[in-house]
């Protein structure tokens, strides 16, 4: 099965969020708006019991941080995607970092760039066109995270989370 590992924002942060996404992100119905932390990987029953345990560990070890989303960014020319960039925190990198090391499968295809996609997958033509207008908006998010939610992908393309892990809480 797919799974992968994700912060959601607050549901304000994601209703302002999806007002850009419904128009221009096919996965709008996927998935709601999201900081990815470990890209999709595979994993069997027990190899996914066992990543269990070490979320439970790392979400005791990780303290609630705040992010801030003040622009909008592109990975072009490498994609046609836009995103929002959440202004990167030693916080997000060590906790994404620990999501790939021990029983985690290294399985970064990128670097980790902080960031909340917005629009994917479009042409050359609507990219130019999209990026222009949403790049000159006025865009300042904040929010606290304090958990991360080990999500896996149902047979009709949905993700959906298995599990969440409250930052602090004493799992054990």
């Amino acid at each position: 099965m797919k799974y992968g590992i994700v912060a959601f924002p607050s549901k304000p942060i994601q209703d302002e969020i999806n007002s850009y996404r419904k128009r221009y992100d096919p996965h709008y119905a996927l998935i709601p708006p999201h900081l990815t932390l470990k890209e999709e990987f595979e994993a069997d029953d027990e190899k996914i019991e066992n990543l269990i345990t070490d979320l439970k560990h790392i979400a005791n070890e990780t303290e609630p941080f705040t992010i801030n989303v003040n622009k909008v960014s592109t990975f072009a020319p490498v994609t046609n995607t836009i995103y929002l960039k959440v202004e990167p925190t030693q916080e997000m990198y060590d906790l994404s970092n620990k999501m790939h090391t021990g029983n985690f499968p290294d399985n970064r295809t990128y670097s980790f760039v902080p960031h909340i996609t917005i629009a994917q997958n479009l042409s050359d033509d609507e990219y130019s066109d999209v990026y222009g207008s949403i790049s000159m908006k006025d865009i300042q998010l904040d929010d606290t995270i304090d958990r991360f939610n080990l999500v896996y992908q149902l047979e009709n393309g949905i993700w959906t989370v298995y599990e969440t892990f409250v930052f602090g809480k004493e799992y054990v």
